[in-house]
């Protein structure tokens, strides 16, 4: 049985004239009569009666007709669904963001969904860490993360660097600064959450005190689900000592806080946050993504031009125009 053999049904079943069939499906009656009799001869079954006074359907024509035509919607969502995965339209991002970082990356969704609205983006919060492994293993496509970057298996874009402040008690004398130097906080305990969870930012931390030529006095402390979580909010107000966080708006201090946050005043106090894939991604879907971020973050034009134009998402378009 072949689709064909169903159109030409369903033609004639809805019409009950097979000139008038032949008529919309642009063919002549022989060729019609001969598909249709060929079906009925497949299925062993007689689906027209066919007389002088016109054409009329069997019940098992009926049923045909009823069948039919479900297949026949069913065929043509497919194609529809394969033409939009084709051209990036439609199917699955899964993408993993860096912590703290949810709402910048959250105008790429937005810009995104306005572009591609049949598209299913999957988000996932995740270290810069781990974030590393689980795109080379195919467990997400696009990450928003911290340096360092796995360059063996992905390639990666800069979005935007991160300035750093310092998190200190209200009570702590340094709260009264505009903006502090590494110097100015020698005598303070500097809490570190656990290296394996965010690398990138552990060692942009050491680096700056060690070219300030201060030796720190590091507590590691574990990383909590939230950047303002009890544990570092009470460690912070009871004097315990110092945070140096990235200056994202989820991690600045709640109003009302026992907490400030201050501008660390050093040349190289920047964290820089990129866009990482993996090599030789050939997924519309995701190459239209990439495009997404790359609209809201305007990365094109700070990335090598050969990267961009084999990433460069290229629309149905653009590609016939080609």
């Amino acid at each position: 049985m072949e689709l064909r053999q169903l159109r030409y049904f369903i033609a004639v079943a809805e019409r009950l004239s097979y000139s008038k069939a032949a008529q919309h499906l642009h063919i002549t009656v022989p060729p019609l009569s001969r598909q249709i009799s060929q079906l009925e001869e497949e299925l062993d079954v007689q689906l027209l009666v066919r007389d002088r006074r016109g054409v009329a359907l069997t019940d098992a024509g009926r049923t045909l007709l009823r069948e039919a035509k479900s297949l026949a919607t069913q065929t043509e969502r497919m194609l529809e669904c394969v033409r939009l995965a084709k051209s990036g339209e439609t199917g699955l991002v899964r993408i993993g963001i860096g912590l703290a970082l949810g709402e910048r990356i959250s105008r790429v969704l937005i810009e995104h969904s306005k572009r591609f609205p049949a598209v299913e983006v999957d988000c996932k919060e995740t270290s810069s860490t781990l974030q590393n492994r689980a795109l080379a293993e195919g467990d997400v496509d696009v990450g928003f993360i911290r340096p360092p970057i796995d360059l063996v298996h992905l390639d990666s874009e800069l979005l935007f660097e991160e300035g750093l402040v310092v998190h200190v008690s209200k009570s702590n004398p340094l709260a009264k600064r505009k903006s502090l130097r590494v110097k100015d906080l020698i005598s303070e305990p500097l809490f570190l959450p656990e290296q394996g969870v965010s690398i990138g930012l552990y060692a942009k931390t050491l680096e700056l005190y060690s070219k300030a030529g201060v030796t720190p006095n590091v507590i590691h402390v574990p990383m909590e689900p939230t950047p303002h979580g009890d544990m570092q909010t009470i460690l912070l107000a009871s004097r315990k000592g110092i945070f140096i966080m990235p200056d994202e708006i989820v991690c600045r201090p709640a109003a009302g806080s026992e907490v400030v946050a201050i501008p660390l005043d050093e040349p190289d106090a920047q964290v820089e946050v990129r866009m990482a894939w993996r090599k030789s991604e050939k997924s519309t879907a995701v190459l239209a993504f990439l495009d997404s971020a790359r609209r809201v973050f305007s990365a094109a034009s700070r990335c090598p031009a050969a990267l961009r134009e084999r990433t460069r998402f290229v629309s149905p378009s653009e590609e016939s125009a080609r």
